[in-house]
């Protein structure tokens, strides 16, 4: 079964995927921005499946946009009068933003979802609604084999979210997890060369914060039958590179989750800015190589807080609303289980009626408590620079715990083989980047030419690098040469440690590039390149780019360069 449906750059795309099984997907094709503000090369698209049994289950729905579009073709496909189970795996909008709208044209539907789940639709429908609250394992019998056992994935990313395994098919419906941002009319995962960056961009972004979770999460997946299909919320659905894809999920979040240092990150769902400015500052810490752990402080009991916050080496919390006293509770348990030698990060959520920053901070500072960043206060609606400084605050965060373990580990690894690697010259360099209203620049040295025809380049960007979000495929660069003899005052400026949030470029004479990006006026030459393609090096991404632009102000000047006495630190 297929049809398709379209208008201007939004469009559907309807097939069956296994034995009584529609998805119907819809496709995104030009959103460039999402959820956390972390930009898309390639759209997204909202997943949305139907199982027909002897009663009939409809899994998510779509984004509100798509509402015309996705209800019509809906009714094309099921009598809504038939409809029996409306499964949530959870409540976040690109996937419940036509829940009311289901309810209204079939009243008599079942909603299916974890309890968090339901009471957060609650305030999201103001309707009542016939409900059925699932835990981990329990299961729907909807006939002719197609037997619904739930899995419980809280914080992936979202407190409410749980996965659906059909027993008769093999699918399991997951929503986020192992989704991505790319739109495309392959129905599944066939190009993996295609598709693995952003599926890795994605991971980073919205799982790595929660890399706990996922181990959770894994493990019970690991009790079901074998999987033979992963209908996801976003992207191509997993078929061909299931195990891989998988897998690599459980591999990256090993990885993350060794580390014996640790961020908690508390926030409140469905309360102004907060989920999404706490996911930024998450993002930033995860960059430093940092475990993370995310907890919305309205799902969280009491007990668990206390423990996860004196566990923890860094504590990062919002100011908590007036109107909700669990959450202040929540919080007053947060002061109460500080300890001196943590440091605390705290942040606003813009939702107009929060506690005063400033009195949590002096009682922070009272406890002894080190603040692993300036205050976050948040004063108008986020814009994608409030979400670089997040970003960047977070990063803070995460450089000042490791600071002292990465000292160690110099010291201990200056050795004869240290010493050699460290004679490799490099030269000087100034990278600035620009994406919408963000800007950034770093110094470098791995610098090379790495082809002819293109003529294209690689530098080695270290993963806690501001400058690295501004960088991903697709992403425009300037890299500036600096000049021998003439760099100083630039390596001094660029090299200093900036606020989150701060002008990289304040006092520094510039000029814009043919795609907008700052040029360093004083620099020997620059080129404009754009990003092809992105390597992990694990502390660092090697980062292969194209020059499409470039001038020398100076043909006789020579380029700066710069030598070391040891290989493994700058």
């Amino acid at each position: 079964m297929t049809s398709t449906l379209t208008t201007p750059r939004l469009s559907l795309q309807t097939l069956t995927i296994a034995d009584d099984t529609i998805a119907i997907r819809s496709l995104d094709w030009d959103r460039d921005r999402f959820d956390i503000e972390f930009g898309l090369q390639n759209g997204t698209t909202y997943n949305s499946y139907l199982i027909f049994g002897d009663k009939i289950a409809l899994v998510d729905t779509s984004h509100a946009k798509f509402r015309s579009l996705y209800l019509e073709e809906l009714q094309k496909q099921v009598d809504l009068s038939q409809l029996d189970y409306l499964i949530i795996s959870h409540t976040e909008p690109d996937h419940s933003g036509l829940v009311k709208d289901v309810l209204q044209l079939a009243p008599q539907v079942t909603v299916v979802g974890t309890k968090v789940a339901l009471q957060f639709l609650q305030d999201l429908v103001h309707t009542k609604f016939s409900q059925q609250v699932v835990k981990n394992g329990d299961q729907i019998d909807l006939g002719k084999g197609h037997i619904l056992q739930f899995v419980n994935a809280p914080n992936l990313h979202w407190p409410d979210t749980m996965m659906t395994y059909d027993h008769r098919t093999g699918v399991l419906f997951t929503c986020d997890i192992f989704g991505m941002h790319y739109c495309d009319s392959s129905v599944f995962d066939e190009n993996l060369a295609a598709i693995l960056p952003d599926y890795r961009f994605y991971y980073e972004c919205l799982m790595a914060p929660n890399a706990r979770s996922v181990l959770s999460a894994m493990k019970r997946m690991d009790e079901l039958p074998p999987v033979k299909i992963v209908a996801n919320g976003h992207g191509p659905l997993l078929k061909y590179n299931l195990q891989e894809l998988t897998e690599n999920y459980r591999t990256w979040s090993q990885a993350q989750a060794k580390h014996e240092t640790n961020v908690v990150i508390f926030y409140v769902s469905d309360y102004g800015y907060s989920d999404r400015l706490s996911q930024a500052i998450a993002r930033g810490v995860g960059k430093t190589g940092v475990a993370l752990e995310m907890r919305d402080l309205r799902t969280t009991d009491l007990q668990e807080i206390r423990e996860l916050v004196e566990q923890a080496s860094g504590v990062v919390f919002p100011t908590p609303p007036q109107s909700l006293p669990a959450v202040q509770t929540a919080v007053a348990t947060i002061l109460a289980s500080l300890q001196p030698k943590q440091a605390v990060g705290i942040f606003e959520s813009f939702g107009g009626e929060e506690e005063a920053i400033d009195l949590l901070a002096n009682r922070c500072k009272d406890l002894g408590v080190t603040l692993g960043f300036p205050l976050l206060r948040i004063k108008t609606a986020p814009s994608q620079t409030t979400y670089q400084m997040c970003e960047e605050a977070g990063t803070d965060l995460g450089q000042l715990l490791t600071r002292k373990q990465n000292i160690q580990q110099m010291k201990a690894l200056d050795n004869d083989l240290d010493k050699a690697m460290g004679r490799i010259a490099g030269g000087l360099y100034i990278v600035t980047a620009k994406k919408g209203e963000m800007t950034s620049a770093m110094v470098a040295s791995w610098v090379s030419q790495a082809s002819f025809k293109p003529l294209g380049i690689t530098i080695a960007v270290a993963k806690d690098r501001a400058i690295e979000a501004l960088m991903q495929v697709g992403d425009y660069f300037v890299l500036n040469i600096l000049e021998e003899g003439n760099y100083s005052h630039l390596l001094r400026h660029f090299l200093k440690r900036f606020a989150p949030g701060a002008d990289r470029f304040a006092g520094v004479k510039t000029q814009p590039s043919g795609k907008g990006i700052p040029i360093l006026t004083e620099a020997l030459a620059y080129v404009e390149c754009q990003v092809v393609s992105r390597m992990d090096a694990h502390d660092h991404w090697i980062v292969y780019a194209v020059a499409e632009d470039g001038k020398v102000s100076k043909p006789d000047a020579l380029t700066a360069t710069h030598h070391r006495k040891v290989g493994n630190h700058y």
